[in-house]
């Protein structure tokens, strides 16, 4: 481990075999990504008041006694309901050395269903961050906000990934790689990271995207390809390209731009600056190396935005940018990339609904 960022299949597979990643349940290898690792859940959730955060030299054990209203065996399986906050030991641990640090996400399905997955630790004062040297348990705060959803150990709603040193390219560098491997079809807006717009147009004059029903039966998340999505989604459909969001509701729709991450990146998705509308873009973050790519059966693929309106109804219009792509450099090229001899349900992907969800006929 010795170029700086983000460290690879092979670098995670080390600490594993070193005890940097551990768990009392053998870790497999499929949890292993191209940059990153998928968590696991584990036993018992306990459903607390509200979401918190463990705060500095105190422990997620110790906050838990304090939030706590009941726990909840998962190990038959067991329903986290819409709109409820639940706290989940996760099967993994760290025992991270300096020069390391971890951030967590929800994997690309969690974000599709709207369910709020976010990691905590022992002394945290941010979700989803690990500090260098961290040596404790992992935690999911789990908030299913569209759907109620079953559960059971095991499970992998997020996932993590490892840093050395200083990982993120900047714009200049941005540009530079833009303008050997094109990152994005047409015009590249780079500022702060690859920014990328809303299509709201569509080619075939179909359906712009998905909104959630407000009222509908629980998701088994073991269950691929089974749910009829007209049982959970409204499909959306627009004459002028404008789409006027609800306070509250919840939206799948798909970028304009074509995305490729090559081999030796990875990217982030990070919110747009709030000035530009009252709504929120930004759930599941990790692409992979490969994601796009077309050695890797991609040929570049659009990014799926998970949308949710905050105060006022807003007015998104097609071609409006309304996120951006934080490229990191890799510190070794993985093994494996994305959708190249691994299981990656969403390679060259348009609109699409998370994997429970049959496809269109």
């Amino acid at each position: 481990m010795t170029h700086p960022g983000v460290l690879p299949d092979t670098a995670i597979r080390q600490m594993i075999a070193i005890g940097q990643i551990g768990a009392e349940t053998p870790i497999l290898d499929q949890q292993v990504q191209p940059s990153s690792l998928d968590l696991r859940l584990g036993n018992v959730a306990y459903r607390v008041r509200a979401s918190f955060l463990a705060g500095r030299d105190r422990s997620v054990a110790d906050r838990l006694a304090e939030f706590e209203m009941h726990r909840i065996d998962l190990s038959e399986g067991a329903v986290l309901e819409k709109g409820c906050v639940y706290v989940v030991p996760l099967m993994e641990r760290l025992d991270l050395p300096p020069g390391i640090t971890a951030v967590a996400n929800a994997k690309s399905s969690t974000g599709r269903l709207d369910l709020l997955t976010r990691t905590i630790t022992d002394g945290c004062t941010e979700f989803d961050r690990v500090a260098p040297g961290y040596s404790g348990p992992l935690y999911a705060e789990i908030c299913p906000r569209s759907f109620s959803v079953l559960v059971r150990p095991g499970m992998r709603l997020n996932q993590i990934r490892f840093r050395q040193g200083q990982a993120i390219l900047d714009d200049d560098q941005l540009r530079a790689l833009h303008a050997s491997t094109p990152l994005v079809s047409g015009p590249a807006l780079i500022d702060d990271g690859l920014g990328f717009s809303v299509d709201l147009r569509p080619s075939n004059g179909g359906i712009v995207g998905y909104r959630a029903k407000p009222h509908t039966g629980v998701i088994d998340l073991d269950r691929i390809g089974y749910y009829d999505p007209a049982d959970f989604w409204e499909e959306l459909t627009t004459r002028d390209g404008q789409l006027i969001l609800d306070p509250g509701a919840f939206y799948i729709l798909v970028s304009r731009e074509a995305v490729t991450i090559p081999p030796d990146c990875a990217a982030e998705m990070a919110p747009y600056l709030a000035m530009v509308g009252e709504f929120r873009v930004h759930y599941a973050g990790f692409f992979d190396p490969g994601f796009g790519w077309a050695d890797a059966g991609g040929a570049g693929s659009r990014g799926v935005l998970e949308v949710r309106c905050h105060e006022a109804p807003f007015v998104l219009e097609h071609g409006q940018v309304v996120g951006r792509l934080v490229y990191e450099r890799m510190s070794a090229r993985p093994e494996r990339l994305y959708g190249a001899g691994i299981a990656s349900n969403y390679q060259g992907q348009g609109l699409k609904l998370s994997k429970h969800f049959r496809s269109p006929a």
